[in-house]
């Protein structure tokens, strides 16, 4: 197709190659794990940094990084910013009615995410969720690329949406990585538009899951151009508080075509007319700018650690939720992106209590 050998190119040059030091090998078994559990002693905070125009800034040392625990300033215990750090990711795929429309631009999307962000190397490990009705996970945690692309390649959407499901399974029901969340890290991308109709969870309940398993949330938003989703707000709830960000890769199309509204069209005044060589070229474009920034809010972030200091008067209480809040010294116009705090030591989880 004529965007991915763009889109190669494209996160070829982002992704860099880079020597790749040994790393553990995924969990041999094959029956389900017992539901990830992390015991906070050491808070691990991935941070992303980019510009006023969107480009990421990786040539920060610790020493330009302040961290506020409850706003008492913390002490940085262990600093990273290399980039290819290992993964574990998470996909999941919104199979309902509301993905028709650009499902195809969408597939192919997710296919070229799960090639690049899985290599094939041993640190980079995935897997796959689809949800309409149901959740499902389809592919457990791999190295292969090629098991999640072949089910993808034969999904189909139709039925209601069960996002809040899939996020459950992703985080209590899959096979480990040993090692996690420390290295590998623990990342969820979501393909869809963020609305749920079917779940039996909560956002409440999966946010709170997600916070404490140390995930960061991304989402490639598939509403387009014209219209709005309920869902909207649940994604960025989602990517806001984990660390992540959510892509609109299909509401710009007609940002750069001057007095679109005022031109007549059949379409709806739109001058870029669906089904012809400029729309599609637009649509390809917008996910090729998507794909890329997702890939690199995943490889371009700084891992920041901290051993918590609350204080001589404070005490840590497993069902407090602290908040975190990252700074930079003398860079006022950067856009910085973290996790907004995190709960102090592992309680049980809300699927059991």
């Amino acid at each position: 197709m004529a965007y991915r050998v763009v889109c190669l190119c494209l996160l070829a040059a982002l992704l860099g190659a880079q020597e790749t030091p040994p790393a553990p090998a995924p969990a041999s078994q094959e029956t389900p794990s017992p539901p990830i559990r992390v015991e906070v002693n050491e808070v691990i905070v991935p941070v992303t940094v980019t510009d006023d125009k969107g480009r990421f800034v990786s040539d920060l040392e610790a020493s330009d990084f302040r961290i506020l625990d409850e706003g008492r300033p913390q002490r940085i215990s262990y600093f990273t910013r290399e980039r290819g750090q290992p993964v574990v990711i998470g996909f999941l795929l919104d199979m309902s009615n509301a993905t028709r429309i650009h499902w195809k631009h969408y597939q192919d999307a997710a296919m070229e995410l799960i090639f690049h962000l899985l290599p094939g190397e041993p640190k980079y490990s995935g897997f796959l969720i689809s949800y309409a009705n149901e959740a499902e996970l389809l592919v457990n945690t791999t190295t292969d690329s090629e098991k999640l692309v072949e089910k993808i390649r034969k999904m189909k959407p139709g039925g209601g949406a069960a996002l809040y499901d899939a996020i459950h399974i992703a985080l209590t029901n899959r096979k480990l990585v040993k090692g996690e969340p420390i290295e590998p890290r623990r990342i969820l991308i979501i393909i869809g538009d963020g609305h749920d109709t079917a779940s039996k969870y909560s956002l409440e309940q999966v946010l709170e899951i997600a916070q404490r398993e140390l995930v960061t949330i991304h989402a490639l938003s598939t509403v387009a151009f014209g219209f709005s989703s309920e869902g909207e707000k649940n994604l960025e709830r989602l990517c806001g508080e984990t660390g992540g960000r959510v892509m609109y890769p299909l509401n710009n199309l007609y940002k750069d075509v001057s007095g679109y509204l005022s031109t007549p069209s059949d379409e709806g005044n739109f001058a870029l007319k669906v089904g012809t060589g400029g729309y599609a070229a637009e649509i390809s474009k917008g996910i090729i700018n998507a794909i890329a920034a997702v890939a690199g809010e995943v490889t371009t972030q700084y891992i920041l650690r901290y051993i918590p200091d609350y204080g001589p008067d404070a005490r840590a209480d497993a069902k407090v939720f602290r908040n975190i809040e990252v700074k930079i010294h003398n860079l006022p116009n950067v856009r910085i992106r973290a996790r907004k705090g995190y709960y102090p030591v592992e309680i049980k989880s809300v699927a059991s209590r």
